[in-house]
């Protein structure tokens, strides 16, 4: 017998429906050939720090058992939420316990989601049930119809084939424990806050911190530009100067202007070719994320959820994928679909362009498309409607048979040897592949204007202002996310379908990204859910708790920045391509992390170290309580009736906990270094006592 494992209930559901004429048992399904069972998800998460301890703990978070390096990893099955084994896990897992070691299955189908986790998943059920050793098997299938799903039956793998990516997957597992567990306590510890330090969670509130602060702190400037806007032959021509001048300079500006007036402004050349303005690419998941965040304000965790239904009905292919291109392979399967879809009366062709197949661009999975299985309207929500149609005409578009022709122009205009101006203008002539994919390409019909002609000017100063950077949306920021090394700031804030996309996969298959396609909407949403950022229609905003999180961080020198993130990253695909070890890549967590602790007791992190939460740091002076460490401040512990306090920054400084016991113990501190005055000037200063307050004391 052939014990195939699915990871959810649905694909277990589609893969009966493929093989036909099984029997539906409690958790599980037979006929004379196959039994198909399928877990919950998740059935088996790692073991908490205390599972590693022989000191038994009340339950509470201690620097006495951090940090954590297990020499083994330990799994458990799931709990609920009172601590204990969640029963409808159990249960599923019971069952298929029971089946692995029935004597009549010769062989296991690992049929986790075709990703790293998805192996992960299935294979810890399996190590942990198995008690004999029996033939291991892989069936990975890009959807979930029965054509593929029966394909992938014929054709399963050993899962020796896919060591290589459970490797990658229980090291990134085994890593983010590390990180998450250890630095979450150590920084809800000395804050008394729950800060959940994750290797990504953090550098993505970061950057949105790091733009909203920018945004914050802007002063915009005054400058002058340079423009022209007349009539020539009835037709309003602007030209906008390269030239800007500061806000001192507008007498320059003016005396530039006078310049450009008193010479004639030519046709020099004009250029016009028809042009075949190609599609976009297939959908990523990101790419289509971002398409649905910024048409119709639609979170990343809704469209997920919706992409998944999809693949799960069958409708769509694997939705976590990071390419926008089709596997060689796939050639013969896109023209069987292309056929279904023509006959619903698409016009549609097959197309064989390295610009839709593309080995080279694809890690795992190819991009999104549709399958075999086309829905009726009436069977989707309106929503489900809407994400199919977009990933359904993006697939039309691309491979439609009417090509989008346009007519380009080009006009150079010149004043005298001082100033070129160039106007474009597009007018699209058979829209082709944009009556199925509206890609927001519009006209710009450009004055009729012939090589000689003079245009009339008038250039004029006009004010302007810069303007501040603009707050992350879902596309900006899931953009940034897929290359936060990507200096072109244009290539973060626009749609790129036109531009070379080497640089971005290159990226991708380094590790360099933040998070992958798998795991960053859940980040993201984790964020939110924990206010650590907003999400305003498809905007990304800095909360109150972020602000406290990423200056916390800092105040502790816990950096968690994208590089050390994406070094991270970049360990992982070591592992995956067999460069390094599962046990190096932990080696290079436990070695950063190590750093933290050890930080914290040399002399340079005392002078800014604030103590732990609820530290006793010495007598009240106005009332004799206990002054004790609190979220931002060293305050009387008797805050109801006294207001003394010390906040543990002043004027940019961390005031270390032995800087407020010596100002308590002594009414005076030592010279302190490094303050930073409201203008921006560094001092030094001692700080003092005044009755109910702290002062600065600059004598020597």
């Amino acid at each position: 017998m052939i014990l195939i494992i699915a990871e959810k209930p649905s694909l277990a559901r589609n893969i009966v429906n493929a093989i036909g004429n099984m029997k539906n048992n409690n958790g599980y399904y037979t006929n004379d050939k196959y039994i198909v069972t399928y877990t919950i998800g998740h059935l088996f998460t790692l073991a908490d720090i205390e599972d590693y301890s022989d000191t038994p703990t009340d339950g509470r978070w201690t620097m006495d058992n951090i940090p954590c390096f297990p020499t083994r990893f330990k799994f458990n099955l799931k709990k609920a939420a009172n601590k204990k084994v969640d029963p409808g896990i159990l249960k599923q897992y019971n069952i298929i316990e029971s089946l692995i070691n029935r004597e009549d299955v010769d062989t296991i189908v690992n049929a986790g989601d075709a990703d790293r986790e998805g192996e992960v998943i299935i294979r810890l059920i399996v190590d942990n049930a198995l008690k004999s050793e029996k033939k291991k098997v892989r069936l990975w299938v890009p959807d979930q119809t029965v054509e593929t799903i029966n394909a992938g039956l014929s054709d399963l793998k050993d899962e020796s084939n896919y060591d290589n990516l459970a490797n990658e997957g229980l090291a990134r597992t085994y890593i983010d424990w590390l990180y998450g567990v250890n630095l979450t306590r150590f920084a809800t510890l000395k804050t008394g806050t729950l800060l959940r330090v994750g290797r990504v969670i953090i550098p993505i509130v970061k950057a949105i911190y790091d733009r909203d602060m920018a945004i914050r702190n802007f002063k915009p400037e005054i400058y002058y530009g340079i423009n022209s806007n007349e009539l020539t032959k009835n037709e309003e021509i602007e030209l906008n100067s390269k030239e800007k001048f500061d806000k001192k300079d507008l007498k320059k500006a003016q005396e530039y202007c006078n310049t450009l007036n008193s010479l004639d402004a030519i046709v020099m050349d004009k250029k016009v070719k028809k042009d075949t303005l190609n599609p976009g690419k297939l959908y990523s998941l990101s790419k289509l994320q971002n398409y649905l965040g910024k048409k119709y304000k639609m979170p990343m965790d809704k469209s997920l959820s919706i992409v998944q239904k999809l693949y799960e009905s069958g409708y769509l292919t694997y939705p976590r994928t990071n390419s926008e291109y089709l596997a060689v392979a796939e050639k013969d399967k896109i023209k069987t679909i292309l056929n279904n879809i023509s006959k619903i009366g698409y016009p549609v062709k097959f197309k064989d362009k390295k610009t839709i197949f593309d080995d080279s661009k694809i890690e795992s999975h190819s991009a999104l498309t549709p399958t075999y299985k086309i829905p009726k309207k009436e069977n989707l929500t309106e929503e489900e409607f809407l994400v199919y149609q977009t990933v359904f005409k993006r697939f039309v578009a691309v491979f439609c048979s009417e090509d989008c022709t346009v007519e380009k122009t080009e006009i150079k205009i010149k004043c005298g040897d001082l100033e070129e101006f160039t106007l474009k203008g597009t007018i699209i002539i058979n829209p082709g592949w944009t009556k199925f994919d509206d890609t927001s390409t519009k006209d710009k019909i450009l004055p009729n204007l012939e090589i000689g002609e003079k245009i009339n000017t008038n250039f004029k100063p006009k004010e302007k202002e810069t303007t501040p950077p603009k707050h992350y949306t879902i596309e900006t920021l899931n953009n940034y996310l897929k290359n936060p090394f990507k200096e072109d700031k244009k290539a973060l804030e626009e749609n790129q379908d036109e531009v070379d996309d080497t640089e971005d996969y290159k990226a991708i298959f380094e590790g360099l990204e933040l998070g992958t396609e798998a795991t960053r909407t859940g980040i993201i949403k984790n964020a939110i859910t924990s206010e650590y950022i907003a999400l305003n229609k498809d905007v990304y905003t800095i909360q109150n708790q972020g602000i406290y999180l990423i200056e916390s961080l800092s105040q502790m020198d816990i950096s968690m920045d994208k590089y050390k993130t994406s070094e991270m990253g970049k360990a992982l695909k070591k592992v995956y391509h067999e460069e390094i070890s599962v046990d190096d890549s932990i080696k290079i967590a436990i070695d950063e992390i190590s750093e933290v602790f050890k930080k914290k007791d040399s002399p340079i992190e005392r002078d800014k170290d604030t103590g732990f939460f609820g530290d006793v740091i010495g007598k009240c002076p106005l009332c004799g309580s206990e002054v004790v460490k609190n979220r931002y401040a060293y305050g009387c512990k008797d805050y109801k009736n006294c207001s003394f306090k010390i906040n543990t920054v002043i004027c940019n400084r961390v005031i270390s906990k032995k800087h407020a016991e010596s100002l308590l113990e002594n009414g005076i501190t030592a010279k302190i270094n490094g303050f930073v005055s409201k203008n921006g000037k560094s001092f030094d200063a001692k700080l003092k006592l005044d009755k109910d307050k702290v002062i600065f004391d600059f004598s020597e």
